[in-house]
């Protein structure tokens, strides 16, 4: 009897996950190729989990495989997924919880840390998230001055060793900022500059440490200068958060000194700071568009039209939200920015092609382009625009992966329950 429980249980296919990556024509869609770019009743080809074809039906090469599913998507929209290049996502359950949350390590310096390791692919939060399209996301440790490394993972897997997109993408830091607060709450002015000034100094010994390890010949290891040695080489990415300009002048300039060109996260001033951005190659993740201004002199409107502000000074950017849940709304926010200036295409853009550009997986993700993984949706509505989305099936490298979660569940049973499922 054991026996034949344990032979059904390892019978089961993780059907989010494991799922045979097929031979599938999809035709007569809109496709939004993730680029910018847009075609209108559109065939796409994916086989072993990678897209093989994409073109119009109007053209001279139809794609044409008879050993091929074809799944007519007519008046459909196909997407590619979206990608949340900045989150908590497998590293928190419940936000009051503490036994839940496992995204903070004790101390201030902590480069060695690995969000991935942490990463809960049973976690009831990705599957609410994924049936809004988003297919992969960044988690990222926090807590600290140096908080640890990210990795972008599939919203699919058995474990966090099935789930990994690309591991260890980048080493966080948290910039001491220079603001000085006058709230009740907070220390004396004085105190603030000597915490900033001793943090200043503890990031600047370890970079140095860093460095001078990393260009050594090394007897005994240092588990955290051994963690950043890709920074200043390049394989690795410098994620800063920092808001005010101030602060994000200070974290590129500090950057610079060590041959490293940041990303800074959050951004709000980044709109104050235009040309000192685009003159060093700053790339940025602007996070919650669907928030208040920060200053009670700024526009109402700012943080809504703030993509479209760096958008038309050319700054490369993409749109990332706080938190774990929360990413589902990571289409509508984009669609906000869409309403406040930004092209539509390229707002989809900013959660998916410009994410995998800032992300270093732009070759294998990002857009519906010949070559690159097959992570994909079907939507029957506008999926940035939260009254007519509705995800009705994703692939991830081909994979199909299961939409259903816990609220759709809840739905149908207390639909059930009352006899309103008729």
């Amino acid at each position: 009897m054991k026996k034949s429980i344990l032979i059904l249980a390892l019978s089961i296919v993780n059907y989010a996950y494991a799922q045979q990556k097929e031979n599938i024509i999809f035709s007569g869609a809109t496709i939004h190729i993730g680029n910018g770019e847009l075609i209108e009743n559109g065939t796409i080809q994916i086989k072993n989990g990678i897209i093989v074809a994409i073109d119009n039906a109007q053209s001279t090469n139809a794609i044409i495989d008879p050993s091929a599913i074809v799944i007519n998507a007519k008046g459909k929209h196909i997407y590619p997924g979206l990608i949340a290049p900045y989150s908590r996502l497998g590293l928190e359950e419940v936000e009051a919880v503490r036994a839940t949350l496992d995204y903070r390590e004790v101390g201030e310096l902590n480069p060695n840390v690995r969000a991935l390791i942490s990463y809960n692919t049973d976690s009831k939060l990705i599957p609410t998230v994924r049936s809004n399209g988003v297919l992969t996301a960044m988690t990222v440790p926090e807590g600290g001055i140096v908080t640890g490394s990210s990795s972008l993972m599939k919203l699919a897997g058995w474990n966090w060793e099935d789930a990994v997109y690309k591991a260890d993408v980048g080493i966080h830091l948290n910039w001491p900022t220079m603001r000085i607060y006058s709230a009740s709450w907070a220390p004396s002015a004085e105190d603030q500059k000597s915490n900033t000034e001793k943090s200043y100094t503890e990031l600047r010994n370890l970079f140095n440490q860093a460095k001078a390890y990393n260009q050594t010949r090394r007897v005994v290891k240092n588990l955290k200068f051994a963690a950043m040695q890709d920074l200043f080489s390049g394989k690795k990415k410098l994620f800063i958060a920092a808001d005010y300009s101030k602060d994000i002048i200070a974290a590129v300039n500090f950057s610079k000194e060590f041959g490293i060109t940041p990303i800074i996260v959050g951004a709000r001033d980044a709109h104050l700071v235009l040309n000192f951005l685009k003159e060093n190659n700053i790339s940025i993740i602007l996070e919650n568009p669907h928030s208040l201004p920060s200053r009670e002199d700024d526009d109402i409107d700012l943080p809504y039209k703030k993509a479209s502000i760096l958008y038309n000074a050319g700054i490369k950017y993409c749109i990332a939200i706080n938190g774990s849940w929360q990413q589902r709304n990571l289409p509508f926010e984009a669609g906000t920015t869409a309403a406040y200036g930004v092209p539509r295409e390229m707002a989809l853009r900013s959660v998916t092609l410009s994410a995998a550009e800032i992300l270093g997986v732009a070759d294998n993700l990002g857009s519906l382009t010949k070559g690159k993984d097959a992570t994909l949706l079907i939507s029957t509505g506008d999926l940035l625009d939260m009254k007519s989305s509705s995800v009705e099936r994703a692939w991830i490298q081909g994979s199909e992966i299961k939409l259903k979660n816990s609220q759709n569940e809840l739905n149908e049973k207390y639909l059930k329950k009352y006899g309103l499922d008729q």
